[in-house]
């Protein structure tokens, strides 16, 4: 999905009051749109989660995802997950 569509929908869900975050893999576009909570993964296009079937990895991303949520930081907030050594193979 678009990283620009997904930040700016995620503005118009919170003016309703509900709480959204996201994952990002481009962080110069997420840096433009301030969408409320995002997390940046500096992973290739297509593998927002990481590798299949790497189940460690992808709860990993989706709890600090989610712990956006938690936090007491003011919005925007712009988080990265540290990647570790990233190969399809």
């Amino acid at each position: 999905m678009c990283n620009q569509s997904v930040g700016l929908i995620q503005s118009v869900i919170e003016k309703h009051g509900i709480p959204t975050t996201s994952i990002s893999l481009l962080r110069e576009v997420t840096q433009k749109i301030h969408p409320p909570r995002a997390l940046f993964v500096d992973l290739p296009l297509g593998y927002p989660l990481g590798r299949p079937h790497d189940a460690e990895m992808q709860s990993e991303i989706l709890v600090a995802t989610l712990r956006l949520l938690e936090s007491d930081q003011p919005l925007p907030i712009l988080e990265e997950y540290r990647v570790p050594e990233f190969s399809l193979s």
